[in-house]
């Protein structure tokens, strides 16, 4: 059997003779060169005892690494999972599948049914799930997992958001297992999250991860702010519960990359409570209006400074007293930190819904509510950098690829100007312009950012169609507006 050697021991049996070589006389002058070398080392070896005596750690093989010490308790606020057998048991109750049986979209012609995943949002029977999964549906089930099966109706649906709200009806409704909703705002990338869902029909099937991104932008539209998991999502997952650690729902999964693995999209909780009242209220997305424009250039320190650089006449934001110079760093009570935030917020809630915005004017913090109305037709988005003049009237609205904009796209910095909304029936909207659309050229000219499209534009002929080289996505590709 190995004996274990007791590096203090062995160190105090060193020491003596380390001391007595390093005070040594030097009887010749090529000694000197030891003699130094020595007592660099009887330092070394002194400071490292002390550091042991001290409850520093230990170093191995003579400081060429670290070791900590023995009753360390290693990372601070750190708690390695053991099981998630509790969680799971906790709340599979409200995880619902869901089958749809809709018209095919092929000419055959017949009926084709459909898988998802859900989760019960009150115990009165309504229901979160995916649009994609319910939309086109001509008949919807809901099971749960102890067996009861009910139909559903669609209460709302947003497709921009890929949110869905049903409504169970039939017997025993009213006591159905309701989830709890947590905060996505608080996630941070590294921390544990649980996807629970039906693949392939599979019934109740578990998947952990981690969180791997916050507020990925996929260009799929302007409310692009996906949470991105490694937890393993799969076909039947959509419309699924995304789990924090304390068993409350941090995100509705959504999306998969079908080249990757290990890469999976939930939408963001919080976004979805934004939504639901309008959803219930409306049956769909109807966006409320502020009435105001905004520039992000600057910094307020290590904060984006959303400064409003204009306020509609008549508006809900002139109404409650925003001035130019504002700056915008909330909505009820969620910090602000980019245009495309300050967008979500407000376009999510309904008109008639009251938003408490927190400014910072003149240095001093002041709280206002504004009341929103249903956004004009004229007006084709709000809360935005509105960088592309309005002379040119195509419908679009770019603002600039600076990098905290770039990074979470995965594009480079200042190599175009980014497309946040497209008015519907424009010249942008009829070319096929989307929102999330990088414009990379104007009329064969390279431009990278939304001032350089202004400029570009204004150089073209009146009259003359504009041809404009768009990335999307990993393509790039030609697109002529009419003017």
């Amino acid at each position: 059997m190995a004996r274990r050697i007791s590096c203090p021991s062995v160190l105090s049996r060193i020491l003596p003779v380390l001391l007595v070589l390093a005070l040594a006389p030097a009887a010749r002058a090529d000694e000197g060169l030891l003699d130094s070398w020595l007592q660099a080392r009887v330092r070394e070896h002194t400071a490292w005892y002390a550091a042991q005596a001290a409850g520093e750690g230990r170093s191995g093989a003579l400081g060429l690494w670290r070791e900590r010490a023995p009753g360390d308790k290693g990372l601070h606020d750190f708690v390695p999972p053991t099981s998630l057998a509790p969680l799971i048991r906790a709340v599979e109750a409200g995880v619902v599948n869901i089958t749809t049986v809709a018209l095919r979209d092929s000419g055959l012609g017949g009926m084709k049914k459909a898988t998802g995943s859900g989760f019960v949002l009150t115990p009165d029977g309504l229901v979160v799930t995916n649009n994609h999964v319910v939309a086109g549906a001509r008949q919807i089930a809901v099971r749960l997992s102890d067996g009861r099966e009910f139909a559903a109706e669609v209460v709302g649906r947003d497709a921009s958001t890929d949110v869905a709200l049903l409504r169970l009806s039939g017997e025993g409704l009213g006591n159905l297992p309701a989830l709890y909703l947590g905060d996505s705002d608080k996630l941070e990338v590294g921390d544990w999250v649980v996807a629970i869902g039906n693949p392939f029909g599979l019934d109740h099937s578990v998947a952990h991860g981690m969180i791997s991104a916050k507020e990925r932008i996929l260009g799929v539209g302007q409310f692009d702010d996906f949470i991105q998991t490694d937890a393993l999502i799969n076909p039947g997952n959509s419309g699924g519960p995304l789990f924090n650690m304390k068993g409350e729902v941090v995100g509705v999964t959504t999306a998969i990359i079908s080249q990757g693995q290990g890469i999976g999209f939930a939408v963001p909780i919080n976004l979805v409570k934004d939504l639901l009242p309008n959803l219930r209220e409306n049956g769909k997305l109807e966006r409320g209006w502020l009435g105001v424009a905004i520039n992000d250039d600057g910094t307020d320190g290590e904060r984006r400074a959303l400064v409003v650089k204009d306020v509609y006449k008549d508006s809900p934001a002139a109404t409650a007293g925003v001035r130019p110079g504002d700056r915008v760093v909330a909505v009820n009570g969620r910090a602000i930190g980019s245009y495309l935030q300050l967008l979500r917020k407000v376009a999510l809630l309904a008109p008639g819904t009251e938003a408490r915005l927190t400014l910072v004017r003149a240095g001093a913090t002041k709280e206002v509510t504004a009341r929103l109305i249903a956004r004009p037709a004229k007006e084709a988005t709000e809360g935005l950098n509105q960088r592309a003049s309005s002379e040119h009237d195509l419908g679009m609205t770019l603002v600039d690829l600076t990098p905290e904009v770039a990074a979470p796209m995965g594009a480079e910095a200042w190599s175009g100007a980014l497309v946040a909304s497209v008015t519907s029936r424009s010249p942008a909207d009829e070319a096929g312009l989307r929102t999330g659309d990088v414009v990379t050229e104007v009329n064969r000219r390279r431009v990278k950012d939304a001032a350089g499209v202004s400029a570009a534009l204004a150089k073209g002929s009146a009259g003359a169609s504009i041809l404009l080289r768009v990335k999307r996505g990993d393509t790039l590709q030609y697109l002529a507006i009419a003017r």
